[in-house]
């Protein structure tokens, strides 16, 4: 619960009473009502307030959750073999990390592909953020001898290039609208200002009404119905697929196909929020020192890639996806009676797998361009009925 959440320090207080002073003064310049995306892109990326920016560290032990690659290096390894069978079918192919967060990913898939001998030709990684790029350097610099391969960029290439783009927990951090559906009504909800923040809501524009009510329709709403939808997320699977001249696509995260997110049952929606190792359902609260997310409506990003001339590879669990990258024969080949080698891979592999952890709530989804051979990590039955 909210009202349970630690206080913060100091210095993380004058950060976010300062970003929420900035909020306020959004809020003015919106008749008092700020769309929750809008919020939500300021709490998150305001430039050095913003959670993603201000140079507090949101990940791992110190932070406040911690993803598939900060568990340890089982995750890149499976990842690597995905990645490589691409790699091999190219000459001077890239990786797009996408928002590389604490740059823990970049650091054990290198040397995973290195070993594969599929080392990239260029390792880039998007980002918008000073701050989160220093962490990533500074993970990098643990691997010398190939950290000289990664480059940053600021957006996405302008001429398609041949390669990977890789998204690990990014497309649940761009922001969504939330709206409230009663008896045929459709209301957004936003933010007010004042003293201290609070909700507001006010009419639908006309194509999240026009959204909101074929939902309802098709899957059958009843009472009171608050959800979200993310409106950035077409553009930025387009955008991502017009990118990719040849290759693969691959997006991990946690999510459902459309029917299960819209389902009648889901009525309070996906929204949470994450804050020293605490998931609550106030995204006002210490605004710039806590994690805003929702899970990705994979439905939304197959249309998108489809639509912009992709093939679908597969959407599986990442359960299911690791099993068939071979983690289980990773594990396999370990000595169990090295207790301090095996314990931690073998921890690491629960985390990864057990459907009470990643295994079931995270999915993979694939889709590439002009390959002629299968991708490693996905198979004939996989989710994509449930899309």
């Amino acid at each position: 619960m909210a009202h349970a959440l630690p206080s913060p320090g100091v210095e993380a207080r004058a950060v976010s009473d300062a970003l929420r002073a900035k909020i306020q003064q959004r809020c003015e310049s919106q008749q008092g009502c700020l769309p929750f995306d809008s919020y939500m892109d300021l709490a998150l990326y305001e430039p050095g307030l913003g959670y993603y920016s201000n140079g507090l560290t949101p990940f791992g032990e110190a932070g406040d959750f911690i993803t598939a690659p900060e568990s340890g290096a089982l995750f890149a390894r499976c990842l690597a073999r995905a990645v490589g069978s691409v790699l091999q079918q190219l000459d001077q192919a890239w990786v797009l990390e996408l928002g590389a967060g604490s740059g823990a990913l970049a650091r054990s898939l290198l040397p995973a592909l290195e070993a594969l001998d599929c080392l990239p030709a260029r390792y880039c990684i998007l980002e918008r953020s000073a701050s989160m790029r220093a962490l990533q350097e500074a993970a990098l610099a643990q691997i010398p001898h190939l950290a000289g391969r990664v480059e940053w960029l600021q957006q996405v290439p302008a001429q398609p290039f041949e390669g990977v783009i890789l998204g690990n927990e990014v497309a649940d951090a761009l922001p969504v609208r939330l709206f409230c559906w009663r008896d045929g009504e459709v209301m957004l909800k936003g933010v007010s200002g004042g003293e201290s923040l609070g909700w507001c809501t006010r009419p639908a524009d006309g194509d999240t009404e026009a959204l909101v009510r074929g939902w309802a329709a098709d899957y059958g709403w009843s009472g009171v119905y608050t959800s979200e939808y993310c409106p950035p997320l077409r553009p930025w699977v387009r955008d991502l697929a017009q990118a990719l001249g040849r290759g693969a696509l691959l997006l991990i995260d946690y999510g459902y196909g459309r029917p299960e997110y819209y389902h009648p049952q889901r009525s309070m929606g996906t929204l949470s929020c994450h804050y020293r190792h605490q998931v609550h359902d106030d995204p006002l609260r210490f605004p710039g020192l806590q994690d805003i997310t929702a899970f990705v409506d994979f439905t939304a990003v197959a249309e998108a890639a489809t639509g912009a001339g992709l093939r679908m590879l597969g959407y599986s669990s990442q359960a299911q996806f690791l099993l068939a990258c071979g983690i289980d024969r990773l594990l396999a080949a370990l000595d169990p009676d090295d207790v301090r080698s095996y314990l931690p891979l073998s921890n690491e592999a629960k985390r990864l797998l057990l459907p009470g952890e990643m295994g079931e709530r995270f999915k993979v989804m694939g889709y590439s361009r002009d390959l002629e051979r299968d991708v490693v990590g996905f198979t004939p039955r996989d989710l994509r009925g449930r899309l």
